[in-house]
Parts: structure tokens; C-alpha cells; sequence
């Protein structure tokens, strides 16, 4: 587990980054890739290109959770032993006392959000990289592509609920004095 003072590495914040500005960009744009199933369908196409950047750069990114540096590997930090739960507990536990938790990268309620959010992101680029595969621009899904197509979409709900979390928490944390965004934003 690694703390506030860790430095992360170019990679880490890179990947970030490209994640968090892809997979808000593709969500944000799939909102008018609705014309699909329509002779002409730039909104269609331009979701499918970002959305397809953003599930290579994912994809890079789950690699460096795999084979990055040891203390940024998934197995360091994601939410699955008893210990790590207590973790994430007690910071919740804390929320509730009207309190910040003292930031962690990837410990506690922060690594529980960070592994909600690459679950979800990782379900939106598998769904989108099939879907780009099997959907024939011009006309409607049918059958399992129509019903894969309706959970992607779902995505209008998950994501930005997520970004609410993740950027509210982000924001809290600055208003109390912390400001752990400038590790992300390559200013620390």
C-alpha cells in the first residue's frame, strides 16, 4: 500500500489521465450516438474511434496493474483481503463522524472507488469493442447486439455517478486543504 507522500510515476499518471479524459469523452459523446442505425452517422462513428482509444489506453492500463511497479499493482492495493476492508470501513466510518478520511492512494475508501470505477470503465470498453465489431452502421441492432447495445447505454447512469463520487471526493478533499489532484495533474 502506498501513502499521500508516494510519488507516482509518469506511467500511473499518464494512464490516468488518459482514462479519465477518454472514458468521459467517449460517455459524454455517446449520448448522440444514437444515429447508428441511419445512413449518415458521424455521432456514431466518433464515439466508436474515442471509445476505441480509450479501450486501448484501459488496456494498458489494467497491464501496468498487472506488471507496473509492485506498490501500484493490483494485488497491492484492490479491496479484497479482510484488512483492506477494514480499511475501507473505517473511512466510511469516518464520512459518517461528518469527516474526511486522510487521503490514501489506493488504500481504504479510495481503492474500493478506484476498483468500482476500472470495473465499470473495463465493462463500457469490452461492451463498446464488441458492439464495435457486430453493429452494421446503417441499420438496428436485433437480438443480443440490441440487448449488449442497452447495457452499454446504461452507462448514461453508472458514469457519471461515478464522476459525481470520484471528482466530489477529489474536490472535498481540496476544500479541507488537501490537494491530492495536483499528483494526477502532474503538478507534484
Amino acid at each position: 500500500m502506498t501513502d499521500m507522500n508516494t510519488k507516482l510515476d509518469i506511467p500511473t499518471r499518464a494512464l490516468h489521465l488518459g482514462v479519465a479524459i477518454l472514458g468521459t469523452w467517449a460517455w459524454w459523446i455517446g449520448e448522440d450516438a444514437g444515429d447508428y442505425d441511419k445512413p449518415v452517422h458521424p455521432n456514431f462513428t466518433l464515439h466508436e474511434y474515442v471509445g476505441l482509444t480509450f479501450s486501448a489506453v484501459l488496456a494498458l492500463r489494467i497491464l501496468y496493474g498487472f506488471f507496473g511497479p509492485r506498490a501500484l499493482r493490483f494485488s497491492a492495493w484492490v479491496p479484497y483481503t479482510r484488512e483492506r476492508w477494514a480499511a475501507v470501513k473505517a473511512d466510511v466510518r469516518t464520512l459518517f463522524g461528518l469527516r474526511m478520511p486522510e487521503p490514501a492512494v489506493h488504500r481504504g475508501l479510495n481503492a474500493a472507488v478506484q476498483s468500482v470505477g476500472l470495473l465499470l470503465f473495463t465493462w463500457q470498453a469490452v461492451c463498446g469493442t464488441v458492439l464495435s465489431m457486430v453493429i452494421v452502421p446503417g441499420e438496428r441492432a436485433v437480438g443480443w447486439v440490441h440487448t449488449l447495445k442497452e447495457l452499454h447505454q446504461q452507462a448514461s447512469i453508472w458514469i457519471p455517478t461515478y464522476l459525481a463520487l470520484h471528482v466530489g471526493a477529489t474536490v472535498l478533499h481540496a476544500l479541507t486543504g488537501r490537494q491530492i489532484w495536483k499528483k494526477m495533474a502532474f503538478l507534484e
